[in-house]
């Protein structure tokens, strides 16, 4: 990528705020869930990251990781499959000792031009990674969280708003924010805490990899600071809702960091 994103979060100061915590990270092998990943360990607490099959990037964040002094799991797979939802939960409790924060980051999204475009198996499969394993991964981790607990969805702009070309990703973002209100309601007298965020534009892998050269190219110009922001600055968000003493009163909240638009509503 050109330019590479800053997703490895050098300049960030961590102070125990997630110390002896244990954090599982879907897509937490670049983009926004390496940054996410770095930022926890620099606050204390150990991480397990599941990816699909991105050997590279995954040991590079492991590395990143383990230079905090923090241990790192790495746990490659399909995301898509129900059964490994719930393994690489098993797997991140019985490697780390237990578990406390849980991110649903892991995203698929390919653009179409219309919906006669958006074929059965790409709207199934968008489905399947973007909400699917957030269920997933969410229900095997239940039994584990206790009070004090916190899980964080990555939503997106477009769940908030729609996007022409992202139509079936637009949609699964609209069901995580769904997911995220019920779920902080549902959970709220057990002491466990769900947020969200929905970033606008970033500069991770998945965009030039998806998208043709001449969007990749105008990528994040449309918000009002002009462009898109790198993961580095994504990442304190996570930091914010996984810290209890930074968010015990926040639940069923979407933070939306959009590069200075605002929203109706």
């Amino acid at each position: 990528m050109a330019p590479e994103p800053r997703d490895e979060m050098h300049d960030y100061i961590g102070s125990e705020l997630l110390k002896g915590k244990r954090a599982l990270i879907t897509g937490g092998d670049s983009g926004i869930g390496r940054a996410v990943a770095v930022a926890f360990a620099k606050e204390g607490a150990d991480v397990a990251i599941a990816y699909l099959s991105e050997h590279e990037d995954a040991a590079h964040t492991r590395k990143l990781v383990e230079e905090t002094g923090q241990r790192c799991v790495l746990i490659p797979g399909n995301l898509a499959e129900r059964e490994h939802c719930a393994s690489i939960v098993a797997q991140t409790v019985t490697e780390l000792g237990g578990l406390d924060i849980v991110v649903n980051n892991v995203a698929y999204q390919a653009p179409v031009d219309s919906l006669e475009e958006l074929t059965e198996e790409q709207w199934e499969h968008t489905f399947a990674v973007n909400i699917h394993s957030y269920f997933h991964v969410t229900k095997a981790a239940l039994p584990h969280l206790g009070r004090g607990s916190s899980i964080i969805n990555t939503s997106s702009i477009n769940g908030l708003r729609g996007n022409k070309s992202l139509i079936d990703y637009a949609t699964t973002k609209g069901a995580i924010n769904a997911f995220t209100y019920s779920m902080a309601q549902n959970l709220v007298d057990r002491g466990i805490r769900i947020n969200a965020v929905a970033p606008g534009p970033v500069w991770t892998p998945l965009i030039p990899a998806t998208m043709p050269k001449e969007k990749v190219e105008q990528f994040g110009k449309q918000v009002p600071m002009k462009r898109a922001a790198d993961p580095d600055e994504i990442a304190p968000s996570y930091v914010f809702f996984a810290a209890e003493r930074l968010s015990s009163y926040y639940t069923g909240e979407i933070l939306a960091p959009i590069g200075g638009e605002t929203l109706p509503g």
